[in-house]
């Protein structure tokens, strides 16, 4: 047998040591535990797992047909390699070096999101009680005796009692004895079982609500009693391993017989380890928290529970479960008290889960008057068109591009990352912002954005996306690969050792990205006749953070004022914020799924001649966009007249 390889990684400079046939992703990630980004979950196509070979190149694999689909020529003289299709043998050593690009360091989650007046009545509650000691003539059973308490006191009939606090429950009722009586304190959920019982009198209740993202995992902690949250963490999905988007998970699941349980385990570990984060900033005994709830998409939805997510993943794409679903924690493995619950909102059908339910119920415009265009923009867009007379709900495939995945540069929100860009339209010298001021390492998905809307508005690019042939300037030029590309940041300005360019293949995904959601968003307002709606609410981290002008311009939404374009912020967390707060909210959550249809676009000669249309920017009916064009002309206009004042001096 072969013997191991020893693998040096820097900047982190740690050593691994590796079996033979070894992925250099596999050797960061499950033996060094580095994180390498992988947004394709190593199936060798979106690049963002590039690493430079500093030494051993020779005990290395020969560069793969995707090395050298996805990697320049020049970066690969100059040792770039794809970590997931590099494999280590021949026993020798190998040192490399993960680009800031392609670390993944973490992102920034929003948290934040609308505000809302509810009622605090949540699904679990704290009673003081108090009742007999036991005598020989009052000889009532034990359960019984907290039953009749909870009776006689709160009027509560409760039909249950958690196995574990059965096991303790003689013990714990007798710990606080005052005079005549005993007195405890009895934790109900949902009015009808016994979770916890303590001696004495306890008035601490917690509880989570969870917004598992394809991309990012936020956990708040939440007083029951005051509604206040107390402590909040964020992560990026641990699932990204095995992929970016949906789709890349659903084949891991189903190609490896352990994929689906991996998946599993990946989730509910990061969930704890976020539960870890909130416990010890908040100080409290995680044994206070009793309940979870939960939102996410509806592969999220699966795949947290561990529930065969194949049959929502192709036509006619239906999902295991529309109801929602409670589950003790212990059986689930979260930490928490393990009496307590884990909430999962309702599914609306196909891929649109959960979070888009609590999105419904936050934003409300499934019962108002105005027609509304709800857009929760990710890798899975889910959308909602229409107002309290009739509303639609569907999702849209748009993928990671437009989060900065499947672009040369694109990174995640993290330092560094171009978060705002301007293109001067006389000189098309780009002006940029960057994640707390650091030197630029790649596009976030808001700089994506505003590169496209700025190339297409000052004519660098056509309606089609495509780089004018009849422009001369040095920042437009052919690469290595032949393929035209524009030069956002030079290299001597970057804090990578390239430039920072847009491609033509990456205006592409941008345009497949966000014709995706504009398709599903115009197949719905045809179906409702609906020509102008009145407003548009952006949900998700993403829609709070781009620019609405740039996103109007190429399309992503329809054109109207500005001032009617609304963001959410994370609007799916809040709704389960809610959600757990207010336990009436729950049948209103299953009232949406009654009144607000599910309408499944995938696959239908609708959608894609929408999607074809959708794919110009910022339509191929610019008359669609008059507020757009006249933005375009304007900018254009100021560079003609930037360039006639040029040629009179």
């Amino acid at each position: 047998m072969s013997e191991e390889s020893r693998v040096t990684f820097y900047p982190w400079e740690k050593v691994v040591d590796v079996a033979p046939d070894t992925t250099l992703l596999d050797a960061a990630e499950r033996e060094g535990g580095m994180s390498i980004e992988s947004l394709c979950g190593g199936e060798g196509m979106c690049g963002t797992c590039k690493v430079i070979v500093d030494e051993g190149e020779e005990n290395l694999t020969e560069p793969s047909t995707a090395d050298t689909q996805i990697l320049s020529e020049d970066q690969l003289e100059r040792g770039y390699r794809l970590s997931c299709r590099a494999r280590v043998q021949g026993g020798g050593d190998v040192t490399v070096t993960v680009p800031p690009d392609s670390q993944n360091t973490g992102g920034i989650v929003l948290t934040e999101g609308e505000e809302l007046e509810f009622d605090i009545d949540p699904a679990v509650k704290k009673y003081h009680v108090k009742y007999p000691t036991p005598t020989l003539h009052d000889n009532v059973a034990d359960l019984e005796r907290i039953e009749q308490a909870l009776a006689d006191n709160y009027d509560l009939d409760i039909a249950a009692v958690d196995y574990e606090v059965q096991r303790e429950l003689p013990n714990d009722m007798r710990e606080r004895e005052v005079e005549d009586h005993l007195e405890a304190t009895a934790t109900v959920y949902e009015g009808r079982e016994l979770i916890d019982l303590q001696p004495g009198y306890e008035e601490t209740a917690y509880g989570l609500a969870v917004d598992i993202g394809t991309t990012t995992v936020a956990v708040y902690l939440v007083d029951l009693k005051t509604g206040e949250t107390e402590a909040i963490s964020s992560i990026l999905n641990p699932q990204s391993t095995q992929g970016g988007d949906i789709m890349s998970r659903m084949r891991y699941a189903r190609r490896n017989d352990d994929g689906r349980e991996e998946l599993k385990r990946e989730i509910r570990e990061g969930v704890n380890e976020c539960i870890d984060e909130v416990v010890r900033e908040a100080g409290i005994d995680r044994e206070d928290i009793y309940e979870g709830v939960f939102v996410g998409n509806t592969a999220m939805h699966h795949l947290f529970l561990g529930i065969e997510p194949d049959y929502v993943a192709g036509s006619p794409y239906i999902a295991a479960r529309e109801a929602p679903i409670e589950v003790k924690a212990r059986e689930l493995g979260i930490d928490i008290n393990p009496s307590g619950y884990v909430y999962w909102l309702p599914v609306s059908g196909g891929w649109v889960g959960p979070d888009k339910v609590s999105v419904l119920l936050v934003a409300g415009h499934y019962d108002e008057p105005e027609t509304t265009v709800c857009i929760d923009i990710g890798t899975n867009g889910e959308i909602s068109v229409g107002n309290e007379d009739e509303m639609l709900v569907t999702s849209a495939p748009a993928g990671p591009a437009l989060e900065g995945a499947e672009i040369s540069h694109g990174v995640r929100a993290q330092a560094g990352a171009i978060e705002r860009l301007t293109i001067d339209p006389a000189t098309l010298e780009p002006t940029y912002e960057t994640i707390e001021g650091d030197a630029p390492n790649g596009l976030c998905g808001s700089g994506v954005i505003d590169a496209l809307a700025e190339l297409f508005a000052t004519g660098i690019v056509d309606q089609r996306g495509k780089f004018r042939d009849d422009l001369e300037h040095p920042r437009l030029r052919e690469n290595a690969d032949g393929e035209d590309e524009f030069v956002l940041v030079w290299a001597e300005d970057a804090a990578i050792e390239d430039d920072i360019v847009v491609t033509q293949n990456d205006i592409r995904s941008v345009q497949m990205a966000k014709a995706a959601i504009q398709a599903g968003t115009r197949v719905l307002m045809e179906e409702l006749d609906i020509e102008d709606p009145d407003r548009v609410l952006l949900a998700g981290a993403f829609g709070n953070y781009i620019e609405k002008t740039s996103a109007m311009t190429i399309g992503l939404y329809p054109d109207m004022g500005l001032d009617e374009v609304v963001s959410l912020g994370n609007a799916a967390g809040v709704g389960a914020k809610l959600v757990l707060l207010d336990r009436n909210q729950r049948p209103e959550t299953e009232r949406i799924i009654d009144e607000v249809a599910y309408y499944e676009i995938a696959g239908t000669d609708i959608f894609q001649e929408k999607f074809m249309e959708s794919m110009y920017l910022p339509h191929k009916d610019f008359d669609l966009y008059p507020h757009v064009e006249a933005r375009v002309e304007d900018r254009r206009a100021d560079a003609t007249r930037a360039a006639q004042k040029g040629s009179d001096d």
